[in-house]
């Protein structure tokens, strides 16, 4: 994505993922960027961003955050944990049925 608002580095968690941007209008399918930080001295939350590669026609390239207490960001940890479990194991039921 040229002109992309977030620094990637060594440090950004996720640095290629898999993305849908959906609105009313359109939906499109692409790469991103997803990243957990939070301020290095005195944070006060958790910050999750997001950033699309490619947009539909009409939204204008930008990332979407999320300000998490200490609290939200381990009860979004634990819904993932709990997501990714799930999908393990369909996807270990699907090669186990081949």
């Amino acid at each position: 994505m040229v002109g992309r608002l977030m620094r990637v580095n060594a440090y950004t968690t996720l640095d290629l993922v898999d993305a849908r941007i959906r609105t009313a209008e359109d939906e499109v399918a692409g790469l991103g960027v997803a990243n957990a930080t939070s301020d290095r001295e005195n944070p006060e939350h958790v910050q999750l961003q997001f950033e699309a590669d490619g947009q539909p026609e009409g939204v204008a390239g930008h990332v979407d955050e999320l300000e998490l207490s200490p609290a939200q960001a381990r009860e979004l940890a634990a819904a993932l944990e709990t997501h990714a479990d799930k999908v393990d194991a369909a996807q270990a039921a699907e090669r186990d049925g081949d």
